[in-house]
């Protein structure tokens, strides 16, 4: 049985991502582009905050919807800019401007204190329209590394250019999107997530 989702973002770097990730791990499903309004991110955890992008376009389509919310959590910094991440420099800030103004603030803190992560929250909201009901699941991934002292590597987005994933001397800007994928606090959720899916699928099968 096959799946369509509806991705519930409007970042087509994200867009690709998830449509590398899934396509890999689940090729019978469908990713559908997401046109309707941006929701309030009103939440304080990545949890919240995937789950009223989820519900949102779940609302918005009547189809099945996908939604993260994610970041990187720095250990010196008491696990900031966490949710604010994606505007740590501002409400409009580049991934640029971000970037530098996290390398700002650690540029007095040296190795081996520089530790960080990504984290990824995928939550799934299945419409009354799907399945009788609705449903709701969420899934978490992690990606532990350290921060560079300045941005490397021309791959991903975000924070990217300065996260060394443990284990590696390089960037996670400087992997190939498959090394990424294989990788990526993102990929590591879909993996927790997949299970979810595949029940969802059987579900709705039997149901049709």
């Amino acid at each position: 049985m096959s799946l369509e989702f509806v991705l519930a973002t409007h970042n087509a770097k994200k867009v690709r991502e998830f449509q590398r990730i899934i396509g890999e791990r689940m090729p019978q499903a469908a990713v559908l582009a997401y046109d309707g309004p941006e929701p309030v991110e009103e939440g304080v955890t990545f949890e919240e905050n995937a789950l009223i992008k989820a519900r949102t376009a779940a609302a918005h389509t009547g189809r099945i919807a996908l939604a993260d919310d994610s970041g990187i959590v720095v250990d010196v910094l008491g696990a900031a800019p966490g949710i604010l991440s994606s505007r740590w420099a501002g409400q409009d800030a580049s991934d640029e401007a971000n970037v530098q103004l996290l390398l700002d603030q650690l540029s007095d803190i040296r190795r081996p204190h520089r530790g960080a992560e990504f984290r990824c929250t995928i939550a799934l909201v299945v419409p009354d329209a799907v399945i009788r009901g609705g449903h709701e699941f969420v899934a978490e991934g992690r990606w532990r590394g350290n921060l560079a002292y300045e941005p490397r590597g021309s791959h991903g987005f975000g924070y990217d250019p300065i996260f060394e994933p443990d284990g590696r001397e390089i960037t996670s800007a400087e992997l190939t999107p498959d090394e990424k994928n294989a990788l990526s606090h993102r990929a590591r959720a879909f993996e927790a997530l997949l299970p979810e899916l595949e029940r969802l699928a059987t579900r709705i099968g039997d149901d049709g």
